[in-house]
């Protein structure tokens, strides 16, 4: 991992992200530590999170660890947050997913006010304070930004409301992608927020390889090992010869993605290169 981020440093991309799966039997690190490792082996890279499941997490444990890599990262670090899991996790979590919604929103808002309010007094529904202080603040201010995930039109509710952009998901289509784009644009419309002061990033599963077929069944393979699903592969990802994932890509791009987090699934290293060298520069 050190070297693929040494690379993307140097091969000029702008940034890094993790994801955050905690239970389940594909080999994910955790998110959080991940992130301040990455800040202590990268100099300009940004660093996000694409997305850290906050309703399943201490809204002040993980204020607190997020301002620390802000600060580690000199204000480098991008929170990408979102409800996610399936409500059968919560258990696991000593948590009843009852009201969840109401806790992921609750929660942010208390880790909004510790990273910027020198006291906090809080009597919600899930967290309690009173005349709480916590330092360091984040190096940006007012705080790192929040980008929310999500499909469900009250997810892009939430965005608006609470949030500083948007991040597609992987697992959905650029067709799919481009109705939440229309809708988002609506809700911030009706909010009186300006669509460029709200980033929107899509992530894209990307092969780079002239043999078409060979790249179709490694994606196939991943995605059945990774999300259960291989038939997935053909409806989200781009993939074949350089020309075709300039197309797939600003296909992304005309729906409404202003950034792209390509993710390659396999020949991680040779995959980012071949990007930087083919793909990159034509978008």
């Amino acid at each position: 991992m050190r070297d693929f981020l040494k690379q993307a440093e140097a091969l000029g991309f702008e940034s890094a992200w993790v994801v955050e799966q905690v239970l389940g039997s594909a080999p994910i690190l955790e998110a959080v530590s991940t992130l301040a490792w990455a800040a202590a082996v990268t100099e300009r890279l940004r660093l996000g999170s694409a997305v850290l499941l906050t309703a399943l997490r201490s809204p002040v444990h993980l204020a607190k660890a997020l301002a620390t890599i802000d600060q580690l990262s000199h204000g480098r670090l991008v929170v990408g947050v979102g409800l996610g899991g399936s409500p059968k996790v919560y258990p696991a979590y000593g948590l009843g997913a009852e009201r969840r919604a109401a806790r992921f929103a609750e929660g942010l808002r208390l880790m909004k006010r510790l990273w910027t309010e020198p006291r906090v007094t809080m009597a919600g529904e899930f967290y309690r304070l009173e005349n709480a202080s916590m330092e360091p603040k984040p190096v940006q201010r007012p705080h790192p930004p929040l980008w929310f995930g999500g499909h469900h039109p009250q997810a892009l509710r939430r965005a608006v409301e609470l949030g500083d952009g948007f991040i597609g998901a992987g697992s959905a289509s650029t067709a799919t992608f481009a109705e939440e784009m229309t809708l988002l644009r609506g809700i911030l419309a009706e909010r009186g927020r300006p669509p460029q002061s709200f980033p929107v990033g899509k992530r894209v599963y990307v092969a780079l390889d002239r043999d078409r077929a060979r790249a179709g069944k490694r994606l196939a393979e991943w995605f059945g090992a990774f999300y259960g699903k291989p038939e997935l592969a053909e409806a989200v990802c781009v993939w074949g010869d350089a020309e075709a994932c300039v197309e797939g890509l600003r296909a992304v791009i005309a729906a409404g993605a202003g950034f792209l987090m390509l993710n390659p699934v396999f020949d991680e290293l040779e995959q980012l290169e071949r990007l930087a060298a083919d793909v990159v520069p034509r978008l």
